[in-house]
């Protein structure tokens, strides 16, 4: 599919030609998930993890109304500067955001959207969305977006501050597979473990590959890789529950509503746990681009192969 609104990199454009792995990145993270300067260092990071495992990052984002694939580090920086000013991308938003000329930070759905016309296959981000806890009835964009783009998303699990079984619940209707990464359990963002069980454990990227070309064979939407947050930076379930109880009550007090409520209960959760909440996002994040560009590159491996053949 061709996109005149579509503007992808050089350096991306030529990985994409010459069958080299690249992994896309979404850009909310800078524009609505973390504040300056920490949302720029979070960005630049992202890219080298992927970088040093071999693959090319792409991070993608509205500029001056136009879908775009790999940033310079000046419009990296741009970004983050207007960090909670610029318009929240979403598939909804994306005619809108164009129409206007406008600048913004796509999301997990706009990513995987923009990501798909661009032909990559791999996407790193934190954490989807979801079925939101309190509000049922709120479900987030990137779910239909799984269910119905094909391509393979690279999380720590959904956002904590979500309803985690409703989630898979929904992922589970729309039949969307869900991978456990070394795990037998559904990560829960900060903690490792939530109780929940994923559809199958994948050992390395090799798996990875092998339940990503099936599903393309099958002509299916996306798939869910999940990866616990190392260790080493993970918060203990109780102290991050705590946060994310006393959050909720803060934005049902205030009347927070809408999209609107995703960034105040991270923040607010950041803050009732001194910081380390947010450590930990940064963390995963990090984690999960390095698995993602290890995927890419079993991709790119494995096509070379059939080439050869």
């Amino acid at each position: 599919m061709s996109l005149p609104d579509l503007v992808i990199a050089s350096e991306v454009a030529a990985a994409l030609a010459e069958g080299r792995p690249v992994v896309a990145l979404e850009s909310t993270v800078i524009t609505h998930g973390l504040p300056w300067p920490t949302n720029l260092h979070a960005a630049q990071a992202l890219e080298t993890a992927v970088r040093d495992v071999g693959a090319i990052p792409a991070t993608v984002a509205v500029l001056d109304g136009r879908l775009r694939v790999g940033l310079a580090e000046a419009e990296l920086v741009r970004l983050a500067q207007a960090a909670f000013q610029v318009r929240k991308v979403s598939r909804r938003d994306l005619a809108i955001a164009l129409a206007r000329g406008e600048d913004g930070g796509t999301t997990v759905a706009a990513t995987m959207w923009i990501a798909h016309q661009a032909g990559i296959q791999v996407f790193a981000t934190g954490g989807i969305g979801g079925v939101h806890r309190r509000h049922p009835f709120d479900v987030s964009a990137d779910l239909p977006e799984l269910a119905q783009t094909p391509v393979l998303v690279v999380c720590a699990g959904a956002k904590a501050i979500l309803d985690l079984p409703l989630t898979l619940e929904w992922l589970e209707t729309h039949g969307v597979p869900v991978l456990g990464w070394q795990t037998d359990e559904f990560p829960a963002f900060y903690s490792r473990d939530s109780g929940l069980g994923v559809d199958a454990r994948v050992e390395g990227a090799a798996d990875v590959a092998q339940v990503w070309r099936a599903r393309q064979r099958l002509g299916l939407g996306g798939v869910l890789l999940t990866v616990p947050i190392p260790e080493e930076h993970a918060t203990p379930a109780a102290t991050v529950e705590a946060a994310i109880t006393a959050a909720l009550d803060e934005a049902d007090a205030q009347g927070v509503r809408g999209k609107a409520v995703t960034p105040f209960l991270l923040e607010r959760v950041a803050a009732l746990t001194e910081g380390a909440s947010q450590r930990a996002n940064l963390a995963l994040l990090e984690h999960n681009a390095r698995v993602a560009a290890l995927v890419a590159s079993a991709l790119t491996e494995e096509g070379r192969l059939k080439t050869e053949d």
